[in-house]
């Protein structure tokens, strides 16, 4: 098992962590001595994992705050809030996601929810708390992708499926690629600006959580289509959320994590396993791809890189610390 270093002194925020995989990344970091922030939806459910959290680990520091990251306004108000306290913030794990709702729904801005939710929200998060990251000596971003992302597509004549027949499936494989996509641009920005961040990502494998179920139940039908994969699902090697999370938590914590770098199960199918590196499917090694799904990205959201790139003097490659 994954041994997170020692976290002491140390302020993370982890989204979607009232249950699955982010639970039990903030979980083991509290219990490596990290102040965790419980960024859930739903509060009254954030708390009950607090309370399971704390009971595990007497003296665990854990607090939760509620944002929704399919309502850009409350991205804002969390990010607002987090900076007026003006606490350095050393990890941002971008974990919280929505899969294969049957139909097409929206977010709050009028957004398609996977890419809205999974990516979209957590782009405008990101940028928002840049000032609290670069004021951290070492500060790191770990953002969860999807094996799906090897078969992601980006619409960008259609990337709130508009015009296109809406596909679950599909739909879920373009925000996790766009995931994978904006964690190697925000290493590209990092590295030009000099700044100490450094950007990374994971992917779980086939974890077992609620996520698998969760989305199908929204709106007003489950499809059969979906109803047939989610039974070839059950067919496929899985694991339980403790190994399913260790990519993740390598990703957010390693001394060991590269820029750029993509990290995931490595046993049968990439499904299981130890974890170790992943491969990068090269639609997400497109300079010019993932610049333009930046750029379009900001012009989505109206959160813009170049309002938070003076937030810290840059740094040279040789000053950043290790963590």
């Amino acid at each position: 098992m994954y041994e997170v270093p020692d976290r002491t002194g140390m302020f993370a925020v982890v989204t979607g962590a009232n249950s699955g995989t982010g639970k039990e990344a903030a979980r083991r970091l509290a219990a490596a001595g990290a102040r965790v922030v419980l960024a859930v939806r739903t509060p009254a459910k954030g708390e009950q994992a607090r309370d399971e959290i704390t009971a595990r680990h007497p003296g665990a520091r854990v607090e939760v705050r509620g944002v929704d990251l399919a309502d850009l306004a409350t991205v804002k108000e969390f990010a607002d809030r987090l900076l007026a306290e003006g606490t350095p913030l050393d990890l941002l794990v971008n974990n919280a996601g929505v899969m294969h709702p049957p139909t097409r729904m929206t977010t709050a801005d009028g957004f398609e929810l996977q890419f809205g939710s999974n990516y979209l929200g957590p782009f405008a998060l990101t940028l928002r708390l840049l000032p609290a990251l670069l004021a951290a000596p070492a500060p790191r971003v770990a953002t969860m992708s999807s094996g799906t992302a090897n078969i992601g597509r980006i619409g960008f004549d259609d990337l709130q499926w508009e015009r296109r027949r809406y596909r679950p499936g599909a739909s879920y494989a373009q925000s996790k690629l766009a995931n994978l996509m904006f964690t190697r641009q925000l290493a590209v920005h990092a590295d030009a600006y000099g700044w100490p961040l450094l950007s990374t990502a994971a992917h779980p494998g086939f974890t077992r959580t609620n996520l698998q179920t969760a989305g199908r139940n929204l709106g007003p039908a489950k499809p059969s289509l979906t109803s047939r994969l989610a039974a070839v699902g059950q067919l496929l090697p899985s694991q339980g959320v403790e190994p399913g999370t260790e990519p993740l938590l390598y990703a957010a914590t390693s001394p060991e994590a590269a820029q750029g770098a993509y990290y995931g199960p490595t046993g049968r199918l990439q499904l299981v396993g130890p974890l170790g590196p992943a491969r990068i499917t090269r639609r997400a090694l497109d300079p010019a791809a993932n610049a333009r799904l930046w750029t379009e990205s900001e012009r989505l959201t109206g959160v813009r890189l170049a309002d938070y790139a003076e937030a810290a003097p840059p740094r040279t490659a040789g000053d950043r610390p290790t963590a």
